[in-house]
């Protein structure tokens, strides 16, 4: 299975819904992944599968205000989303790349 690195901004439709769905009260300290990438930046993401990939959604306060008030603001982020994304993902990482987990206090 793919995990690939991402910012909310770049989720399509579908995934943002089940993004979401997924976290409907927001996140937690247990659903938060922290590492870091090849270049040395510290990152941290949740979770969010699909069939196809595990996607690593990047944690930042407007994810927050996303998922907070995605219901009020659902469909005007939809519409801004609509324009096709002809980006590719930030960053792909491999599944046999282990990170270690760091504790901050």
């Amino acid at each position: 299975m793919k995990r690939i690195l991402i910012d909310h901004k770049k989720l399509n439709q579908t995934l943002a819904i089940l993004l979401v769905e997924t976290y409907p009260d927001g996140y937690g300290d247990d659903d938060i992944i922290a590492f870091k990438t090849p270049k040395g930046e510290y990152i941290e993401a949740v979770e969010l599968r699909t069939e196809e990939a595990l996607y690593l959604v990047k944690i930042s306060q407007s994810l927050s205000h996303f998922i907070a008030n995605f219901e009020e603001n659902g469909e005007i982020e939809m519409e801004e989303r609509a324009k096709p994304i002809t980006e590719e993902p930030e960053l792909e990482l491999n599944m046999e790349t282990e990170f270690e987990e760091e504790e901050f206090d």
